[in-house]
């Protein structure tokens, strides 16, 4: 079974953190002023959410591991190509990024939380076919996903429009360079 490194971990984490970057910057462009609580609220919530998903997604793997142990590099390859080729896809075909809400309250947080976090799920599904430790995983795409996400906000009203599909297409290939690595560890070591 490969063994995935803290770099890689932060690698994840910040492919995972494009999403909560592109929606911050999205987010921000449409509010007339940004304040310290609306900042702190969506940063909290996301990085929350993608630090509860991997474990959601670890939890559920755990119990089908011994199922496909011989082929579990694949499927944590498979995983994480998936969730990279559709970033990569939405950074090009998705135009429904910018907000005209606040997205940084009540229901339309919730939505925008749970959305950005879906792909951290899958993550944490291939996870469990790897040594990781899925807690300190966890903490680091969490954290990481606070830092993105507060970075994003605050750059949302100067740079939103120009980056917000490059960041979404950074995270889609840093994620499948990460399943690439992976597949090819293993199958050098087999």
């Amino acid at each position: 079974m490969p063994n995935l490194d803290f770099l890689s971990i932060l690698f994840i984490a910040l492919g995972l953190s494009a999403d909560c970057f592109a929606v911050a910057l999205g987010g921000s462009i449409s509010l007339k002023t940004i304040s310290p609580p609306q900042l702190f609220r969506l940063s909290s919530m996301f990085g929350l959410f993608q630090a509860l998903m991997p474990v959601l997604g670890w939890l559920v793997g755990q119990t089908v591991v011994n199922l496909i142990a011989d082929f579990d590099h694949w499927v944590a390859f498979a995983l994480l190509a998936i969730v990279g080729g559709r970033m990569l896809w939405e950074a090009f075909h998705d135009d429904n990024q910018h907000q005209n809400a606040d997205i940084t309250r009540g229901l339309l947080l919730l939505t925008v939380s749970v959305a950005t976090s879906i792909d951290a799920l899958a993550v944490g599904l291939s996870f469990a076919f790897l040594k990781v430790n899925i807690w300190l995983a966890s903490l680091t795409i969490g954290i990481t996903a606070f830092v993105v996400t507060a970075v994003g906000f605050l750059l949302g009203r100067k740079a939103g429009q120009l980056m917000g599909k490059r960041a979404e297409a950074v995270g889609g290939i840093i994620l499948l360079i990460i399943g690439l690595r992976i597949l090819v560890e293993h199958l050098l070591e087999g």
